[in-house]
């Protein structure tokens, strides 16, 4: 690094280097692709209203027809059982009706609002293609735990990079690219040291804030909060809330409310009722009405908000008749610091800002990558890993302890995966001790 003296490295400097490095080795891959999927997914809405453009445009007309039709239409065109209603913000976009057929395949069917007519009929939006991939679903299918696992570690390689990045005898940290030759190293590790160094908090964020969506510590931060009275609101009108067991479960309701329904009088569903009392209430489109399962079940009311205060959830049975309305203010302290950390992980707490700022981490984390890549590239000796050596002794050891032991404790699974790579790392040197002798 720039400023660096001749000094020969610390014990601990070249453990925590060694860890640095599998560290890296083991998510950057991870991180490069959750990066391009997550910095496309910043701009979801524009990506699947031009997708979509040819089947979502209409033409406004003097009133819309009744919104039982639009439903009626939508299980005709797809063969399907509708479970959602998705109601735009602009008179010239076509209502969404989520439809479910028998094979599984949830599919949208656009519906003219003002004649009834179906446009045509796509499966999944764009964007739930990147969502799919960013939050490592086709690693887990319904059951995520690697995106807990690839997390953990990004916070291990921003941590042990800000141990090694540290001054320690020199004037200051690196903090500007060096100005030598770009074709050598210490260019490209002096770009690796800056973007690291202002990305990291960012990045570090986004990796702590993806731990809510994790399978194992995101459900049971959401299960603590919930009995200790810190996440979901009580059910209204002495009921008690109940998970949506079946599938599909409801969609657009939030970290917070997240498959939560809520039961109600027996009786046939009138949309158009339903709409009515949203629109009474003051519920400003876009939202999603998802249709109940079962004759004894809510319907909900979600606004699909971009603000964490914005946060509500309406719930009425068949007829229309209320019976709650959730809002922001009702959630538990702890609820309110959660989803406001989910909204500014996707870019929408702040505006444009907020995107900018998360799209730069996102190009940050390939900068980096890149950089990491040709630093290895340059120093490899032939044919072994490159990784740095580990010198022996206990302070060498307590050096990484210090770093990652509080992390593999708060994220169980990056403990679990630590042990599994020490103990590779312990195996290995055993390989190649008597290959050396």
């Amino acid at each position: 690094m720039s400023g660096a003296t001749n000094a020969p490295l610390s014990g601990a400097y070249r453990v925590v280097w060694r860890w640095h490095f599998y560290a890296g080795l083991l998510v950057l891959p991870f991180l490069m692709m959750l990066a391009i999927t997550g910095g496309l997914y910043l701009f979801a809405s524009e990506i699947d209203d031009l997708a979509a453009r040819p089947l979502n445009v209409v033409t406004p007309g003097p009133e819309r027809v009744s919104a039982d039709r639009w439903v009626a239409a939508a299980r005709v065109a797809a063969d399907g059982q509708p479970v959602a209603v998705r109601v735009p913000d602009r008179p010239d976009r076509a209502v969404q009706v989520v439809v479910q057929p028998e094979d599984g395949a949830r599919r949208a069917v656009f519906v003219n609002p003002y004649d009834g007519q179906v446009s045509g009929v796509a499966g999944a939006p764009l964007s739930d293609t990147f969502k799919r991939i960013h939050s490592l679903e086709i690693f887990g299918g319904g059951l995520n735990v690697v995106i807990e696992i690839v997390a953990g570690w990004a916070i291990i390689l921003v941590a042990t990079g800000v141990f090694l990045w540290w001054p320690r005898g020199r004037k200051g940290g690196v903090v500007s690219l060096s100005t030598r030759d770009p074709a050598r190293r210490p260019f490209w590790r002096d770009l690796h040291a800056v973007t690291g160094i202002f990305a990291g908090g960012v990045i570090v964020f986004l990796a702590a804030t993806g731990m809510l969506w994790s399978a194992v510590w995101g459900d049971q931060v959401m299960g603590t909060l919930r009995a200790a009275g810190l996440g979901r609101p009580p059910a209204p009108a002495a009921q008690n809330w109940e998970h949506a067991h079946h599938a599909p479960t409801p969609e657009g309701l939030g970290w917070t409310m997240q498959g939560s329904v809520l039961s109600a009088p027996e009786s046939r569903l009138d949309l158009d009722a339903v709409l009515a009392t949203a629109a009474a209430r003051q519920v400003a489109a876009p939202f999603t009405v998802n249709l109940p399962s079962r004759p004894d079940e809510a319907v909900s009311v979600a606004v699909r908000n971009t603000r964490v205060e914005d946060s509500r959830t309406l719930y009425t049975d068949g007829t229309g008749r209320l019976l709650g309305d959730i809002r922001y203010e009702q959630y538990g302290w702890a609820a309110r610091m959660f989803e406001w950390s989910i909204f500014t992980h996707q870019g929408t707490q702040y505006g444009t800002i907020n995107r900018i700022v998360m799209l730069l981490a996102c190009l940050a984390v390939w900068m980096m990558g890149i950089s990491a890549m040709v630093m290895w590239w340059k120093r490899r000796p032939t044919g072994r890993l490159a990784a740095p050596v580990a010198p022996p002794g206990p302070r060498a050891r307590a050096a990484v302890l210090g770093i990652v032991l509080p992390l593999a404790i708060l994220y169980p699974l990056t403990g679990l995966s630590l042990l599994a790579a020490v103990a590779v790392d312990r195996l290995w040197r055993l390989v190649r001790r008597p290959a050396a002798a």
